[in-house]
């Protein structure tokens, strides 16, 4: 690849991993201000757990239109809207002066958040096929992983410092100054002539076709179920860190920091992979990782109490298997649509963060009364994804 095509797919897959961490950064920002929100606002602990589970299923029923709505407008229009009313969204939540308030400024945020995560791998499927496609998908991984690690980390010390609503009023700065890099840099990938067309029927007839192929639906089950085993980790922060390894406000990088550090390298690996190994290969790789991961997180809980450091590193070798069939899984899903890809990372996005919703209002909850429960909710979770991959994998063989 020439030096000038190199710098320029890094700058793509930068803005483009930029708008793909809106969602988990504006998620994984406010954590450690759980316990003062609920008492500023006077709410119950769950009450303050359901500004998350608020935005999480609003962000998976609105990413069903993202893509749909870029396959007939373009991407960069659509982009540039959504973004603009994600930093109202978290000017509302910085003012909010009740628990209601807050869950509905949560959800208009949910709504905006996953335009970026959606178009951003429509995007990558308009530029690019095969090899350059999986490298870019995973250039995006591994900068977009940054986010999480980095967002509890500027959260607690905004918390510490100035309080919660520091950390909406940072996501309003942040999210304009990413509104007005999308408006200086990002392309328009999709052409006039290649617009689809949102007439009911139209729209009726390709959701049904997207949503009911066993290859789509068998791949978006594995990558969900893989990112739950875990996101119930993200989602249990302040119990797992806070409660049971005693950690203070400011030292959540204990679980963001080798978990990011894992997504990071199975992404680069990913990378490296690309075009010398099949992608089957690769998933079945990352598999292998992630199930290592799983049975030494078991046997340390069963073995030993909670503490640092041992508690925390399986999910570094998770997160590195996880991120590594992650790519290639994606583009599985999103192959099989190449006329309506917009429409299908939507379907995708949308069984994603569904399935996250329901990890955050009801798996986490019940698995994070202690550390050995969250290491079988790690567990089962992936082996169930694994099955799903296997599934997908066989399907991908039968002939057509």
């Amino acid at each position: 690849m020439a030096e000038g095509n190199r710098r320029s797919t890094r700058g793509i897959a930068t803005l483009l991993a930029s708008l793909s961490a809106l969602g988990p950064f504006s998620i994984d920002t406010y954590l450690p201000s759980f316990h003062e929100i609920g008492e500023k606002l006077q709410a119950t602990p769950l009450e303050v757990q359901q500004t998350l589970s608020a935005y999480l299923f609003s962000f998976a029923l609105m990413t069903l239109w993202h893509g749909a709505i870029s396959d007939r407008f373009g991407r960069r229009k659509v982009i540039l809207v959504a973004v603009g009313l994600f930093a109202v969204a978290s000017a509302g939540c910085m003012l909010a002066t009740r628990i209601e308030q807050l869950w509905f400024w949560r959800a208009m945020q949910g709504v905006t958040a996953g335009a970026g995560i959606v178009i951003s791998r429509a995007i990558v499927r308009d530029l690019f096929d095969g090899a350059e496609a999986q490298r870019l998908m995973s250039q995006i991984t591994m900068m977009f992983a940054l986010a999480p690690a980095v967002a509890p980390v500027i959260g607690g010390w905004l918390q510490t410092l100035f309080g919660w609503r520091s950390v909406f009023a940072f996501l309003v700065l942040a999210t304009g100054v990413l509104w007005l890099a999308c408006w200086k840099l990002m392309p328009e990938t999709l052409p006039p002539e290649k617009r689809q067309s949102l007439r009911p029927a139209y729209l009726a007839s390709t959701y049904w076709k997207v949503m009911t192929s066993p290859a789509f639906l068998t791949a978006c089950a594995a990558l969900a179920l893989n990112f739950s085993g875990f996101f119930i980790y993200i989602l249990s922060a302040p119990v797992f860190l806070m409660t049971h390894l005693g950690v203070p406000e400011t030292g959540f990088l204990w679980l963001f920091g080798p978990a990011m550090a894992g997504l990071i390298g199975g992404s680069w690996l990913s990378g490296r992979l690309a075009g010398k190994v099949q992608l089957s290969r690769t998933i079945a790789i990352g598999y292998a990782v992630m199930g290592s991961a799983a049975g030494i997180n078991l046997l340390l809980n069963i073995a030993l109490p909670p503490g640092l450091p041992w508690s925390v590193l399986p999910i570094f070798l998770y997160t590195l298997g996880m991120s590594l069939a992650m790519p290639c899984l994606s583009l599985f899903a999103l192959d099989p649509f190449p006329a309506q890809r917009g429409l299908a990372a939507s379907c995708q996005t949308f069984f994603q963060s569904g399935f996250n919703g329901i990890t955050a209002a009801l798996i986490a909850p019940a698995l994070w009364g202690s550390t050995l429960t969250l290491s079988l909710g790690m567990a089962g979770l992936m082996l169930v994804g694994g099955s799903a991959a296997l599934l997908h994998q066989r399907l991908r063989l039968v002939p057509r």
